[in-house]
């Protein structure tokens, strides 16, 4: 034990005379310092040095619990990572802020009071066009179920793109004799009604898909609510749900400016391919009328329809007006969205536009002077237009591609219409592209119903 105790000692000495040899040589090198730049005192000495001697210490500490990190503890980014990976939730991501688009000024004229027709202004194109009613029955070995659109053969469908008198397919074609209806089946009544229309307003709902918007009655004119018909069609689950939420028809179809109209035996399962044919075919359905508005389900109206004919066809010189998408204005960048948001199957979307590209179809370009369209994207939601030859064909062009491909009817509407502008050079189509600001100036938008998922089967 005393040759331990006298061992310290020793040792213990040494390295204090090793400290004063060290101490006293950083002195004599002050000192020198001294006497060459600045008087130091022998306190103001002894405070460099220990201040010196205390950050070293600090030095030596953060590095030995440093290397206590390495060895027996993980970094803060490992353990952060491990912990997410078992049983913590990482944190949520904050979603980017949607973009919003505001309406814009429509210099539309004060009052319908003193509106006129122009003089002829439906005397664009002439030519006569007949639809297909029936078709006939097939041979045996060509056996095929009647189709609402009908069965059409490329070389029809070609020809069908020629201004020039025709009979074409364009929706409510029947099977021959002994075959079912196709559908889009409408009661007597309301088919006498909807065929004394001159202008008219439409919508629709099926599959109880969006609430009833009703038009805003007080921006709506007198004469608007006399000589105007504003048709919703919907199906019998949507009136019966209709009914449940306070919007029950009265004893002559209406609620508020609507005529409900009941459609039974839908042509398609997929609705919205059905609802493709109120909006593209309003001149089948309403075969006496001039003029007609078409509103999707989810705006309300909230223009008088008169005003809105006036401003975008009479003071344009146009039969068809339609407002361009307000982000979108390549068909290519359209195809992408809708595969984003999965709209439709994959497959599908892609053999349409392989096929439009085949037939000429050539990606926007933002940097063309001259144009054939401001937008090759329509923002379909409203269209105004003048049931002009031209116009009804290419309504029908359009809904055509609809019931041939998919039902995103903005793939197809810069090829209907560049295609049909290609195949009749001499005889021009008066399409007023406007913008969607304007769009919203005329309507109040609001979203789809949320419908709640289907119930998941049971499992035994």
């Amino acid at each position: 034990m005393g040759l331990y105790k006298n061992n310290n000692t020793k040792l213990f000495q040494e390295r204090r005379g090793i400290v004063y040899k060290f101490l006293n040589h950083i002195k004599n090198n002050f000192t020198s310092c001294r006497r060459k730049l600045s008087p130091f005192t022998n306190r103001g000495l002894l405070f460099w040095v220990f201040t010196l001697a205390v950050l070293c210490f600090i030095s030596l500490a953060a590095f030995s619990f440093h290397g206590k990190l390495e060895h027996g503890m993980l970094p803060w980014r490992e353990m952060q990572e491990n912990y997410i990976g078992h049983d913590v939730p990482d944190r949520a991501t904050k979603k980017p802020r949607r973009q919003r688009f505001f309406p814009c000024e429509v210099a539309f004229r004060d009052s319908v009071d003193f509106l006129i027709e122009p003089k002829d202004f439906l005397n664009f194109t002439q030519f006569s066009l007949r639809y297909m009613e029936t078709e006939k029955k097939a041979s045996h070995s060509d056996a095929h179920e009647p189709k609402f659109g009908g069965h059409q053969t490329p070389e029809e469908r070609e020809q069908s793109f020629f201004a020039v008198n025709q009979t074409i397919r364009c929706g409510f074609v029947r099977g021959a004799e002994g075959f079912p209806s196709t559908g889009f089946d409408l009661k007597e009544e309301d088919k006498r009604y909807v065929s004394a229309c001159g202008v008219v307003v439409s919508s629709c709902i099926f599959g109880s898909s969006d609430f009833l918007r009703r038009p805003t009655s007080k921006l709506i004119s007198e004469y608007s609510k006399k000589n105007v018909c504003f048709v919703m069609f919907v199906d019998e689950e949507t009136l019966s749900t209709l009914s449940k939420e306070g919007n029950a028809p009265d004893d002559g179809g209406f609620v508020g400016l609507w005529k409900l109209v009941v459609v039974k035996n839908l042509p398609y399962t997929d609705m919205r391919k059905t609802g493709k044919v109120p909006k593209f075919l309003t001149h089948r359905l309403f075969p006496s009328s001039r003029y007609s508005i078409w509103l999707d389900s989810k705006l309300r109206l909230a223009t008088d329809p008169m005003l809105i004919i006036d401003h975008f066809l009479w003071q344009t010189g146009s039969e068809y007006a339609i407002s361009n998408h307000y982000t979108r204005h390549c068909v290519w960048e359209e195809v992408l969205q809708n595969k984003r948001l999965n709209k439709y199957n994959h497959t599908a979307i892609d053999e349409q536009y392989s096929f439009y590209q085949s037939d000429g179809l050539t990606k926007f370009d933002p940097s063309d002077p001259n144009p054939p369209l401001p937008s090759y994207v329509p923002e379909g939601s409203f269209i105004v237009r003048a049931h002009t030859p031209m116009s009804n064909l290419f309504s029908c062009l359009w809904f055509n591609e609809v019931d041939r491909f998919t039902s995103r009817d903005q793939l197809s509407f810069a090829y209907t219409f560049l295609k049909l502008k290609r195949m009749n050079p001499d005889r021009p189509f008066h399409l007023n592209m406007f913008k969607d600001c304007e769009r919203r100036s005329l309507v109040k938008l609001f979203h789809h119903r949320e419908l709640s998922a289907p119930p998941l089967p049971r499992i035994n």
